[in-house]
């Protein structure tokens, strides 16, 4: 068993926070100059070259039917969330998206009980009351005005929630490499044809904007995994609330967007509910519960 770490686990998930962070960055540069299918296409054609060490261990799997399936399920909900995920960064700001996007890992402890057969005990049905109040207090409903942003990052949580919850089935009969080779194989596929649809075609400086959007996707994603192993997910959670401070910031500094109070606040009570069930889960000691993820699936 890997020696526990704590200070490594908070530096790496800090480093996490800080890269999706540019990512988000980079996506609302970019705005509507490339539509959101292209863009996220693109992100991931060009983020294929870091397929290259996976390709042995992939084709060593011996992946059947079944394997493919799943993988095909889970390239289709991972490619349509990424859509909306680019599309709700063009209409709203930096901090609703970074806020909203911390109720993926609500819907997976809901999608966990629902079919994979974990128990939700009261403590977590009230983690999740809480935390859907968060998202209440975000978008407030009937005292301003909502538009289509708000409502694609809601489904954008769904869909990278199942893509989680595929993950998940599918590490448990394959390694890690390939569940990563199988994702960054089937989203281009499947973002392909709605790409195509509303192409136009990209200048060179939008081409590097959105290979650097993949570079520091993988490089979040790394750092994650370095942080999961460096320390317990009841270290590592709390830390990615400094990722919507940090969004907040950015969008007021750079892109001039106003600070909105409610927002943080809402962020701030859907990730405390995520952080009880990281360590109300971690204190219990169960086996076989889903852990939760509150970065971005990007």
């Amino acid at each position: 068993m890997t020696e526990a770490r704590p200070v490594w686990g908070v530096i790496w998930m800090l480093a996490t926070g800080l890269t999706f962070v540019a990512v988000t960055a980079i996506v609302k540069h970019i705005g509507g100059g490339v539509p959101a299918a292209e863009a996220a296409f693109l992100r991931y054609l060009l983020g294929l070259v870091f397929l290259l060490p996976m390709i042995r261990p992939l084709l060593n799997a011996h992946l059947d039917k079944s394997d493919l399936l799943f993988f095909g399920a889970r390239g289709l909900a991972h490619g349509l969330g990424v859509i909306l995920w680019f599309f709700a960064m063009t209409k709203i700001t930096i901090a609703e998206v970074t806020a909203m996007n911390y109720l993926s890992p609500v819907y997976v402890t809901i999608g966990a009980a629902l079919f994979l057969g974990e128990r939700l005990a009261l403590r977590r049905i009230m983690a999740i009351g809480a935390a859907l109040l968060g998202a209440m207090i975000i978008l407030r409903p009937g005292f301003r005005e909502l538009n289509l942003g708000h409502y694609t990052m809601l489904g954008t949580a769904i869909l990278f929630a199942t893509s989680y919850l595929l993950a998940k089935r599918m590490a448990d009969r394959v390694s890690p490499t390939v569940v990563v080779a199988m994702l960054s194989i089937t989203v281009p596929i499947v973002l392909a044809p709605f790409a195509f649809a509303v192409w136009v075609t990209p200048t060179l400086e939008q081409l590097l904007w959105l290979f650097l959007v993949a570079v520091f996707a993988t490089i979040g994603h790394f750092t994650m995994t370095l942080a999961f192993r460096a320390a317990p997910m009841t270290v590592t959670q709390p830390v990615t609330f400094l990722q919507l401070v940090w969004a907040t910031t950015l969008g007021a500094v750079v892109f001039g967007e106003p600070v909105d109070g409610w927002v943080v606040l809402g962020g701030l009570i859907i990730l405390a509910s995520v952080s009880f069930i990281t360590w109300r889960e971690a204190m219990l000691k169960r086996r076989a519960i889903t852990p939760v993820d509150g970065a971005t699936k990007v």
